[in-house]
């Protein structure tokens, strides 16, 4: 009987990588870098997905903008200039407000001030339909409190001395309404300027009646001198004139707005825009769908392309398209893969694994994955079919203990089998039992051509049986008389029992399955191959959904059907 040494065998079960002097491997550093080609490809893969989604949002947006209510805009126009009369002089008849500080005007509109003018003025206007008005009057309220005005705006075009035009904008559910209400807006804040020219004007006219006062009480004091008290009367004459002049000048006080260009009723409504708005929303959900897919791709770490599996340094020997469920399910996984495409698919499989393992017969062949789940058994069987159409004669090993699948698989191809003698007499039927009396086997006629060793009930220390018998001597016994020997092993990463069968073969395959298989657990199955001496032979990438892929490399396969008509 062969041991594996101790160190060996201790570092097959612990899994852990020991550290070895050798040349590092293509493959053991990550790839950062993205091809435009597989960046494309990756959006491509999502792209059904994306327009449906653009489309949906673009249909949903523009029913959703023809519900709204239409809104039209007017606009009125007022004039500033920087040139204007000191306020405290009263030497002219006609008074200017001073230039106004940036921001200030949208400051005043967004106040109570002119807001609460404006908000009067609708409530009040007989040109405007009741509801209309009530409407208008809330909605302006509920802006002022929350202080952001939406329904009425302003904009400016001023240079640096403040001299430029102010465009008062007003927004409402009819044409009249916001011609009317960008007008209130314009003269409440022309009122507002003026209001605050005439308050300097005010100011001058009580400093002057306060100076007034002030000689009056000085003159009922007496006590003067003459000289005091003509100075006194003289003063008291000029603060006179100054007050009917400041009076004078209230009534023709300015401030420095003037209105240009009254609204005029809009024929268009400014909102809603279903079409605009259906586009840009496609547009950014194109956009965005397409970022997502992008951003997916850069960070997709799984195997989905032959290329991603390049720089590991092995050959890629087959490509197989994932089969419908329902197929499988109905037909067995042997028949489903005897449609067309899979089919040649296999055929492809067959010619590039007998073209580097040579003509050679009895060689051994491991079939493996990283994980469960990734289609190593039904591979298996699916290979087996197309060696033994081509006239092989395979012998297949389900070496999975744990859990072996090659008696269902062959069991949904025929339900009732017939049992050969492999060796000896009668014997075993399984794979457990095989290996503890490897003399006397039986192997089930799954097929013409193939035969299959099943794995028996489940057993829990495969590794243990499988390290005390001469796994090597017992597969040169049973492999006589066959072409090749498919053997269906464990995942590399979930047991050792792959790691220990895999010395006693000529060549091991590795199974990976299109976006699910990440890089990194590829890597880390071949480091632990490699550690363990183990022949990797290439890749099988399985499950490929042939619309993600390059058209050109599939088009082949499926276009290419036999044809029917008769000659």
């Amino acid at each position: 009987m062969t041991n594996f040494p101790p160190s060996d065998f201790d570092e097959l079960r612990s899994g852990t990588d020991r550290p070895r002097r050798q040349q590092p491997q293509a493959g053991d550093e990550e790839q950062n870098e993205i091809e435009l080609g597989a960046l494309w490809q990756g959006i491509r893969r999502y792209m059904t997905w994306i327009l449906l989604t653009t489309v949906a949002v673009g249909v949903l947006v523009f029913l959703l903008s023809r519900a709204q209510p239409d809104v039209f805009e007017a606009s009125s126009s007022l004039v500033t200039s920087g040139n204007s009369t000191n306020i405290g002089a009263v030497r002219d008849t006609v008074v200017t407000a001073a230039p106004l500080p940036a921001g200030a005007l949208q400051e005043a509109l967004q106040g109570p001030v002119v807001l609460g003018e404006i908000i009067q003025r609708v409530r009040n206007a007989p040109e405007l339909p009741v509801d209309l008005r009530t409407e208008l009057a809330v909605k302006l309220q509920k802006e002022l409190r929350r202080r952001d005005v939406q329904t009425v705006g302003l904009q400016n075009q001023l240079d640096f001395n403040g001299n430029g035009v102010y465009t008062a904008t007003a927004r409402a559910g009819s044409p009249e309404a916001a011609a009317f209400l960008a007008d209130t807006t314009a003269q409440a804040l022309l009122n507002w300027d003026r209001g605050r020219a005439l308050s300097g004007v005010q100011r001058a006219e009580r400093s002057l009646r306060a100076q007034l006062g002030e000689v009056d009480r000085q003159l009922a004091e007496g006590g003067q001198s003459d000289l005091e008290r003509q100075t006194l009367i003289s003063s008291r004459a000029t603060l006179q004139r100054n007050l009917a002049q400041t009076g004078i000048q209230a009534e023709g006080v300015s401030g420095s707005l003037e209105l240009v260009a009254p609204a005029v009723v809009p024929l268009d409504r400014v909102a809603p825009k279903p079409t605009r708005n259906a586009i840009l929303a496609s547009l950014v959900t194109l956009l965005f769908g397409a970022g997502i897919a992008a951003f997916r791709t850069v960070t997709d770490r799984t195997a989905r392309t032959e290329d991603d599996l390049l720089s590991f340094g092995f050959p890629t020997l087959g490509m197989i398209p994932r089969l419908r469920r329902r197929e499988v399910v109905f037909n067995g996984i042997v028949r489903a893969a005897r449609l067309a495409g899979l089919y040649e698919a296999i055929g492809f499989l067959r010619v590039n694994i007998l073209s580097r393992i040579g003509n050679k017969s009895g060689q051994r062949i491991m079939i493996s994955s990283t994980a469960p789940g990734e289609g190593k058994s039904s591979l298996t069987a699916t290979l087996a079919d197309g060696l033994a159409a081509s006239g092989q004669r395979v012998l297949i090993i389900d070496a999975d203990m744990r859990r072996g699948t090659q008696q269902e698989v062959w069991d949904k191809y025929e339900t009732e089998h017939s049992w050969v003698q492999l060796t000896g007499q009668n014997g075993a039927r399984t794979l457990v039992d095989a290996l503890k009396d490897p003399t006397n086997v039986q192997v089930m006629e799954a097929e013409p051509g193939v035969h299959v060793l099943p794995a028996g009930p489940g057993m829990h220390d495969s590794l243990g049986l499988l390290n005390r018998v001469p796994l090597g001597e017992y597969l040169t016994r049973w492999g006589q008389g066959y072409d090749l020997i498919l053997i269906d092993s464990p995942p590399l990463l979930a047991l050792a029992d792959g790691l220990v069968i895999g010395r006693h073969v000529d060549h091991v395959l590795l199974v990976v399955e299109e976006g699910k298989t990440s890089l990194q657990a590829v890597r880390q199955s071949l480091r632990r191959a490699r550690n363990a001496n183990v022949s990797i032979l290439g890749f099988i990438l399985n499950k490929v959904n042939p619309s993600g892929q390059d058209s050109k490399t599939y088009g082949y396969s499926y276009g290419y059907a036999p044809n029917s008509r008769k000659a």
